[in-house]
């Protein structure tokens, strides 16, 4: 288990602590609804935990292959509600991987990301296509 301490700094702001290493990062409304945008919103960071963990899923599973995906990039669009409650509706991200398309493991390393722990801990009612970029 880990532990993630959160502080309310007041104005919208919060400043969170990772047990394990003592990292902090800040969060912020986003402008959009009452804050400054000063930092991720918490929202943000549900989309930036799915790109960051379909990437490090996908890098275990190319060390297991001897492969190198230095370079990888993931991009992750958030879209929320209209209507109320306000929440993530949508997480379509791009996948851009520098192998050949025709890598004899592209199966395996596409179905590593979409079976990373976020995307899987998600749910349903959040729509979040993956489209992969072989660019090798």
């Amino acid at each position: 288990m880990v532990e993630v301490s959160i502080k309310y700094t007041g104005d919208l702001h919060c400043d969170a602590t990772h047990g394990p290493s003592q990292s902090q990062i800040a969060t912020d409304a986003p402008t959009d609804n009452k804050g400054k945008g000063e930092a991720f919103s918490p929202t943000d960071l549900v989309a930036t935990a799915l790109g960051t963990c379909m990437s490090t899923i996908m890098g275990m599973k190319a060390e297991e292959l001897g492969l190198n995906l230095k370079g990888m990039t993931v991009d992750v669009k958030k879209e929320m509600s209209k209507d109320v409650p306000r929440r993530i509706v949508g997480l379509p991200s791009e996948v851009h991987i520098p192998l050949a398309p025709d890598s004899p493991h592209r199966e395996a390393l596409e179905q590593a990301a979409l079976n990373c722990p976020v995307h899987k801990s998600l749910p349903n009612e959040i729509h979040r296509p993956t489209k992969f970029f072989w660019e090798g």
